[in-house]
């Protein structure tokens, strides 16, 4: 499976981003779909996930009431609505992906594939 992030970039605090992420060799409907980041000098992050047919979702406290995990299963896609983002919102964010996709783990060592990661930054 390949996953490729994009959306990625340069924002001002208080902007907003949507993050994209296609996957290639395998339809991943069956699958629990998540993001992650990982900050300079800190450890890999989970972020939210979304399960089998979008109907539940899981977000890290930080992410609630500012990102918004979809998908569409069709594109073979998930995205992440950013938010008001912060300075601290600054990471590298990767897409990752499990089967099977019914439970929202946020444990990263509970995905088997992850994408190369897109870099969001955000300044004040």
């Amino acid at each position: 499976v390949e996953l490729v992030e994009s959306g990625g970039a340069l924002v001002q605090a208080g902007g907003s981003l949507r993050l994209s992420c296609a996957a290639a060799g395998r339809t991943l409907s069956s699958y629990t779909m998540a993001w992650f980041r990982q900050a300079p000098g800190k450890e890999r992050e989970f972020v939210a996930a979304i399960n089998w047919n979008g109907g539940r979702t899981n977000y890290a406290d930080f992410g609630k009431g500012r990102f918004t995990i979809s998908r569409d299963n069709v594109e073979n896609a998930v995205y992440l609505q950013m938010n008001s983002l912060k300075p601290g919102d600054t990471a590298v964010y990767y897409c990752a992906v499990r089967f099977p996709g019914h439970e929202l783990p946020s444990s990263a060592s509970e995905y088997s594939y992850w994408g190369q990661g897109t870099q969001v930054t955000v300044f004040s």
